[in-house]
């Protein structure tokens, strides 16, 4: 098995110790995205939704692969409460055949933003 490193400078650099994302042969592991930049200039939670499916969308592109190729996500959010707000602008970026997926609440996640979104992806 080959394990190739993926980095684009068009996605936040990691905050601590890993990669935005690991291919292992065909697998494609994405580490969480948050939108730090749209949170801390007090974005609104659609706004921070969307930069973090960006972020995911950018690093997916640098690996060659799409939302199409997504065959697992993981959401951790802040409130439960905003579930359906972040579920909305989370399926504009999957609109036929969406992935596995699981949604829990955390009691923080990294600098206090409010959606932190991972996901797994089968390169071709």
């Amino acid at each position: 098995m080959t394990k190739k490193i993926i980095f684009t400078e068009a996605a936040p650099a990691a905050i601590g110790p890993y990669s935005q994302a690991v291919q292992a042969g065909q697998t494609l592991y994405v580490s969480g995205q948050i939108a730090l930049a749209v949170f801390e200039a007090g974005g609104s939670i659609e706004e921070e939704t969307l930069q973090v499916m960006k972020n995911l969308q950018a690093i997916l592109s640098a690996a060659g692969a799409t939302f199409e190729d997504v065959v697992k996500c993981s959401i951790f959010i802040e409130n439960m409460d905003d579930f359906a707000i972040i579920n909305q602008v989370y399926g504009q970026f999957f609109p036929n055949n969406p992935p596995a997926r699981e949604t829990v609440q955390v009691a923080r996640l990294p600098k206090n933003v409010r959606v932190e979104i991972s996901c797994i992806a089968h390169l071709s």
